[in-house]
């Protein structure tokens, strides 16, 4: 372990934008080294980086795109991991320019849900089929007893049971915290704790978040520091696209990631992808200072699968069922789906006032599911890895050469099965079994004869069987 950091002077503009202005494709033998580079699985530096930012060549975008495909077969396979977002709160007291639940939204319609209504909120979660949530709050907490509200939430959660359903593991994204109460979170049992820095370019920083806490730069670029510290070793990390220039954005992503490398030998588990998206009582959210269009998003994403390969990537129902089809190839490892953005969302059914952005993708869990089996990839609710102890350095160990797959293969095809006994619909069931009977025939014969062992027990009535 190393000092906790106070301040982010490991985020250096004027090195992102040297590295932008030197950067250029007008070498196609200098693109095509640094994806020859990219196929070890080793990752590239910021200079690499912004040379691919800048490729505009049809051809050439092409061979990225490819080469974004191996990189991500290599290290996840097919698998597409599935949560659920469960927002048990919109308090807050930031002014966020692009945000719904800004302190200053008079129009919001505020709400945390009481600890009963957070256990029916998991009751619908779970009779879906769910097995992995996010909490999300806003940055504030309930008056009467402040950040326990959130630990006490998360206790709530795992302690939903309904016949073979259950949440196996809660994610969190909240406020970044002191060391003390990152400490009490890790305690709860979470998987991963999320925070996204929003923005790292630090002059839009300042313009968008113009009240609240949120104001310090430093405080919040510097939190996974302290969850570290704290001992929580899974970590995610992103930037919300639409704010700055997305290719610093992702230079500067680059940057906090080694950061993290250094001085904790372990980076994040997870990058996030959010585009803005329309929020009510934001001018700003629906008219993005620097918009990502659909080619550039498509971009980023290979791009971060090359530059940081054994990380996860997470999109989100932000997006169009179609923009998503595109991209899970590209790097994508984790998305939600049937998502509810307002607290109580879930049980309601109905999206009100109360939610902080506007969904892309409104189809139900059973809908996405049945949809990307038959893209040829594996829906996947493992949560092994978090409680057989596989995380932070050990998980590094195996994701970096692309040996986790040994792991999440076995786990992700006896998740999917469970999900097809217990809750799939016909028409899922029969398209899930046809892919599950594929891959199985795709594995080698050691692989295969352990996998078809924990699928028999699935079958037999057994539930979380773990490789």
């Amino acid at each position: 372990m190393t000092a906790v950091v106070e301040k982010g002077t490991f985020i250096d503009d004027a090195a992102v934008e040297d590295a932008l202005r030197a950067a250029s494709t007008k070498d196609a033998g200098r693109v095509r080294e640094i994806l020859a580079k990219a196929e070890e699985l080793k990752g590239l530096d910021m200079d690499e980086v912004a040379v691919l930012s800048s490729i505009s060549d049809p051809e050439l975008m092409a061979e990225l795109f490819a080469t974004a495909r191996e990189v991500k077969e290599a290290i996840y396979g097919a698998r597409l991991v599935l949560f659920a977002p469960l927002y048990i709160s919109n308090l807050c007291t930031n002014d966020c320019l692009y945000c719904a639940f800004r302190v200053r939204n008079k129009a919001l319609r505020r709400r945390a849900l009481t600890q009963e209504e957070i256990r029916h909120e998991v009751e619908v979660l779970v009779d879906q089929g769910h097995k992995r949530v996010l909490l999300v709050a806003g940055e504030s907490y309930p008056k009467e007893n402040g950040f326990q509200y959130v630990l006490d939430s998360i206790a709530t959660v795992y302690d939903v049971k309904r016949g073979n359903g259950e949440i196996r593991r809660v994610n969190v994204n909240v406020a970044p915290l002191s060391v003390d109460e990152f400490r009490a979170l890790k305690a709860t049992g979470i998987g991963t704790f999320q925070l996204f820095q929003e923005t790292y370019h630090r002059a839009t920083y300042k313009a968008v978040h113009v009240g609240g806490k949120k104001k310090d730069f430093d405080w919040r670029v510097t939190g996974m520091h302290r969850a570290m510290e704290a001992g929580i070793d899974d970590v995610g990390i992103g930037v919300l696209f639409g704010l700055a220039d997305w290719r610093f954005e992702i230079l500067a992503m680059l940057q906090h990631i080694r950061e993290l490398e250094r001085a904790y030998g372990v980076g994040p588990h997870t990058i996030s992808v959010p585009r803005l998206e329309p929020a009510s009582g934001s001018d700003m959210a629906s008219h993005p200072p620097q918009p990502v269009s659909d080619v550039d998003f498509r971009k980023l994403v290979a791009i971060l699968r090359l530059a940081v390969p054994y990380t996860g990537m997470i999109l989100s129902t932000r997006e169009t069922a179609n923009l998503r089809r595109e991209t899970f190839a590209l790097g994508i490892s984790q998305i939600s789906a049937g998502s509810r953005t307002n607290p109580g969302g879930y049980e309601e059914d109905e999206e009100f006032d109360a939610a902080q952005f506007q969904l892309g993708d409104h189809r139900s869990l059973d809908e996405v599911i049945r949809d990307i089996s038959e893209l040829g990839f594996v829906p996947s609710f493992c949560t092994a890895c978090y409680r057989l102890g596989r995380t932070g350095m050990d998980f590094m160990d195996l994701a970096k050469p692309g040996d986790i797959k040994h792991h999440c293969d076995p786990n992700a095809l006896s998740t999917y099965l469970e999900y097809l006994l217990d809750y799939g619909a016909p028409e899922t069931r029969r398209v899930g079994e046809e892919t599950i009977a594929r891959k199985v025939a795709e594995m080698d014969p050691i692989r295969r004869a352990h996998t078809e062992k924990m699928l028999d027990r699935v079958r037999a009535g057994k539930r979380d069987v773990l490789c």
